[in-house]
């Protein structure tokens, strides 16, 4: 189920209450949550790429990532008012 929600170009940000456990991250789809999305590491100054399964077009992958990197202290802050506690990936 996930926890957290922004969107953007029609695309859904979420993490789900078992993604605790990761380093900070968000996922991304388009239109509904699916767990085979797209995935983002949010990290100490910025966001990069984990995964990418196709869940982001690729002529919307720029704009999503300036997107990410604008909204970086939202989400790190929506990580740990859920979880508590989270680490960034580097």
């Amino acid at each position: 189920m996930p926890r957290f929600e922004m969107m953007f170009l029609g695309y859904i940000f979420y993490f789900f209450a078992s993604d605790g456990n990761e380093p900070i991250h968000v996922h991304a789809s388009k239109k509904r949550q699916q767990k085979d999305a797209t995935k983002f590491w949010i990290t100490t100054d910025s966001v990069e790429l984990a995964r990418d399964s196709g869940t982001v077009e690729a002529k919307d992958m720029k704009n999503v990532l300036a997107f990410l990197r604008a909204n970086h202290a939202e989400l790190v802050s929506g990580w740990m008012a859920y979880f508590g506690k989270g680490k960034s990936k580097r």
